[in-house]
């Protein structure tokens, strides 16, 4: 049970919060703080890794061999993910933006 909690649902969460963070900035605030918070969540996620890898392996006694890959499998998926939808949020920001630009030139 606790390599489904740690080493599946723990990344998949991570990565969830961090997607919802991550839309909301780049919705609100446009894709360069989008990036900026990107950048800044390489390292956040990047804590929290360390933090479970540690947590699993030391402090719960998980066998690493099993823990580890699943792990980083189900973060690496997710990460993935985020970065798909991320993307594609961004591209629709710089066609409204286009949109706008031309629209503004005509008048």
């Amino acid at each position: 049970m606790e390599y489904i909690l740690l080493g599946v649902f723990a990344p998949i969460i991570l990565n969830v919060i961090h997607l919802g963070i991550g839309l909301f900035i780049t919705k609100t605030q446009g894709n360069t703080y989008g990036v900026g918070f990107s950048a800044l969540g390489f390292i956040s996620k990047t804590a929290g890794m360390v933090f479970l890898t540690w947590f699993g392996v030391a402090y719960i006694e998980l066998d690493f061999k099993i823990f580890v890959p699943l792990l980083t499998f189900f973060w690496f998926t997710t990460h993935i993910l985020e970065a798909f939808i991320i993307n594609s949020v961004m591209k629709k920001n710089s066609k409204k933006i286009r949109v706008a630009k031309t629209h503004s030139y005509k008048n």
